[in-house]
Parts: structure tokens; C-alpha cells; sequence
């Protein structure tokens, strides 16, 4: 599984030009959810969203958690982050996880993030999003968790 995490000052995400997530200062996450991923890796990928320190602390060092500042976490779905790049001039989808098992793994996670941590917004898996943010650093980090880190 895939985080692309990026630290901002504001997030948001339309739907047929209606907002159905936003948060404040915080993280921004485009999950990919790739094939052979399980629960593990989707608890995995949450602690690590949780715990990162990539906030200031009060000597503007990044040594601060998502759970440290109380942050929002606005998690939305990408399946093109699993893409193979590695050749042509078109990304292969292969590597992502089947639609139905994206869904149900990023709901998993999203279940298990809100029974963790508040606040957490979500796009909507499978829409045509417009997300908006302000990334504060910028600070953009790629995390992934594969099976053996579980």
C-alpha cells in the first residue's frame, strides 16, 4: 500500500463541484492500494501516518506527529500511484489492486484512521475529485508498506 503524504495548511476535496472533505493544517494522503495488499499493510501505512514526524517543533525542527499536533488527516483514493512507469510512454495499471478490493481496502483504512484519530475526511473512492490544498513546506513524503513489513 501507498501514502503519498504531503504536510499542509489547508485540504479539500470536490465532487460534482460540491466539497465532501476538508481539513486544516495537517496531511494530505493520495493512497494506492496495490495488489496482494491486506489489512496488514493498511495498519501499517496508519501508524506511520500517525507517528511521522515531519511537524515543527519549537525549534522548527521536523520531530512533531500528526498525533502531536492534533492535525487533520484528509485521506483520498488514487489507484494511479500503483502505476508501472518503469516503461513506454503509458503507465501499465497491472501492479494496482482490482477496483473492488481497492475500495475495500481503503474503507479498511479509513475505518481503522477514524477509530485512531479525529479528524479525518475522505474523498470518494472511484469519483472524479478536484483536490485542493496548500502544501506547507513544501514537505511531500512517499511511503509504502509492503508485505514483508508487516
Amino acid at each position: 500500500m501507498i501514502g503519498l503524504l504531503q504536510r499542509v495548511s489547508a485540504a479539500r476535496v470536490e465532487v460534482d463541484g460540491e466539497t465532501v472533505a476538508a481539513i486544516d493544517a495537517g496531511l494530505l494522503v493520495l493512497i494506492g492500494v496495490e495488489r496482494g495488499d491486506t489489512e496488514a499493510q493498511a495498519n501499517r501505512l496508519l501508524e506511520r501516518l500517525l507517528g511521522y514526524r515531519i511537524f515543527a517543533d519549537a525549534e522548527g525542527r521536523m520531530n512533531r506527529s500528526l498525533r502531536e499536533i492534533e492535525g487533520g488527516l484528509l485521506l483520498v483514493p488514487q489507484f494511479t500511484l500503483a502505476a508501472d512507469t518503469r516503461k513506454g510512454m503509458r503507465p501499465s495499471f497491472t501492479p494496482a489492486a482490482p477496483p473492488d478490493e481497492g475500495e475495500r481496502l481503503f474503507g479498511y483504512l479509513l475505518t481503522q484512521a477514524r477509530q485512531q484519530h479525529t479528524p479525518v475526511a475522505a474523498g470518494r473512492f472511484g469519483a472524479h475529485m478536484q483536490v485542493s490544498l496548500t502544501n506547507d513546506g513544501p514537505v511531500t513524503f512517499w511511503l509504502r508498506s509492503l508485505p514483508a513489513e508487516a
